[in-house]
């Protein structure tokens, strides 16, 4: 969720600050082009009156004019800015410098020719820092209510351009540094927001894999998360009760009947003695109380496989392996089914009485179905944090919609009803390894059968 979030949150914050920085950026090279051409506009005004002046002076007009040329020659030396008044007939009563003069075309000729009609010309184009551009500003010079000439300034632009960029990188920096003050807080955000549901998806995580002790502590984060850890807290507490109640039913229920059950056996043999020997009906009823008694064991180990705690240690997972192995070496040989193990020194965190029943009752699992003359291999290997040990066997293995009911409770095989078994080998052993961190699974055996594969971390549960 974090990676969807932060990117959402980024993008969002980024578009704001364009948003905010692009019209500053603009309003920035207006304000500084507006400054320049304004300090053209009073210039041009000044040099109008002058000229106005020496246009009405009838005495002593070319001493005037020549002041008026000095004037706009060191405006031009200081400032850089070319300038002149030009008469309507393009006559030129002084400019600076020598040889210049308004193009016959162009924005400064239009500009001109407003001049002409009485207007000051209006505000230039925008010049943008990219553009080799010039300031053109004209003012009209009046006399008697007719314009007799015309003021003309053309600036260039090279300071303003270096002005409106200076600007711009000093933008763009406070838009960065706002951007990763922006990134800081919607990390810091998101980390506050998804906290509390990665405490929740780690508590959930620790009750799917059988830890029903596993709690969120609902600090941190917003108000409606804090609820939902209350709420979650709440239904594990529910649920723990049920299933509490649920493995003490099934105890006390199987620990009652074995007795009754025991004393029907007990009677059904006695019963046996009194009827012809080889009787099918009494060996039926015999096999089927046997089975009963099965059902009954399995049901109460599974109440105290899913009920005690696990007693981890430091555990050699090879020669646990090796041990259990060993204990079926002979019944493997006796169904004609080789039984065969691939050794190495691995450790990992278990239980290792819970491992060792949970392997015989894969192992057993495998020797049912594998017939004579195929084989069984019990595989030690590590795999990162965990370690493995695989059971392969050479049975009829499992369809794709088998492989996702295997180790349901009571469920066996259509196919397989024949063999004997209670449905709940399986389910005892996912238990005794979920106590302990641990997880099984199956997936096809290659070439045919079904692979068995048990997991148990190689760290300490409290490190």
């Amino acid at each position: 969720m974090r990676t969807r979030l932060l990117p959402l949150l980024i993008i969002l914050m980024a578009g704001v600050l364009l948003a905010l920085g692009f019209p500053l950026a603009v309003s920035l090279a207006a304000a500084e082009q507006q400054r320049v051409v304004v300090d053209r506009i009073d210039d041009t005004a000044r040099v109008a009156a002058l000229a106005q002046f020496v246009s009405e002076s009838r005495s002593g007009a070319q001493e005037r004019r020549t002041m008026l040329e000095a004037e706009l020659t060191r405006y031009y030396e200081v400032y850089g800015v070319r300038a002149g008044v030009f008469y309507r007939d393009n006559g030129v009563m002084a400019r600076a410098p020598e040889g210049w003069s308004v193009p016959e075309e162009g924005p400064a000729r239009q500009s001109f020719e407003e001049a002409l009609l009485g207007r000051r010309s209006g505000d230039p184009e925008q010049v943008w820092p990219w553009q080799n551009g010039r300031l053109i500003v004209d003012s009209p010079v009046v006399r008697d209510g007719d314009v007799v000439a015309v003021v003309v300034t053309d600036s260039p632009t090279g300071q303003m351009r270096s002005r409106i960029l200076h600007g711009w990188l000093i933008i763009a920096a406070g838009e960065v540094a706002a951007m990763l003050l922006a990134v800081g807080a919607a990390i810091r955000l998101t980390g506050w927001v998804l906290r509390p549901v990665r405490v929740l998806d780690a508590a959930t995580h620790d009750i799917a894999t059988g830890r029903m002790n596993s709690r969120v502590a609902a600090a941190g984060g917003p108000p409606e998360l804090r609820r939902l850890a209350s709420s979650f807290n709440e239904m594990a507490d529910n649920v723990e009760d049920v299933l509490e109640q649920q493995r003490a039913f099934v105890a006390d229920a199987s620990h009652q009947l074995r007795n009754p059950l025991a004393a029907l056996l007990l009677r059904i043999e006695l019963l046996g003695l009194e009827l012809p020997e080889g009787n099918e009906e009494i060996a039926s009823v015999r096999t089927e109380g046997k089975r009963l008694a099965q059902v009954l064991d399995d049901l109460l180990d599974l109440a105290l496989a899913e009920h005690a705690a696990a007693d981890l240690r430091l555990t050699d997972i090879g020669e646990v392996a090796a041990e259990r192995v060993a204990a079926w070496r002979a019944l493997a040989e006796e169904k004609g089914v080789r039984l065969t193990e691939h050794r190495a020194a691995v450790t990992a965190w278990a239980d290792p009485i819970a491992l060792s029943s949970a392997l015989d009752a894969v192992i057993d699992n495998a020797l049912k179905f594998t017939p004579a003359g195929e084989e069984v291999t019990v595989t030690v290997a590590r795999n990162g944090t965990t370690s493995k040990i695989v059971i392969n066997d050479g049975g009829p293995g499992l369809t794709d919609d088998e492989l996702a009911r295997i180790g349901d409770r009571f469920w066996r095989s259509n196919r397989h009803q024949n063999i004997k078994g209670s449905g709940l080998g399986l389910s005892i052993t996912r238990a005794l390894l979920a106590a302990g961190g641990g997880s099984i699974a199956y997936e096809h055996g290659e070439p045919r059968g079904l692979r068995v594969t048990l997991s148990v971390p190689r760290s300490s549960p409290t490190a």
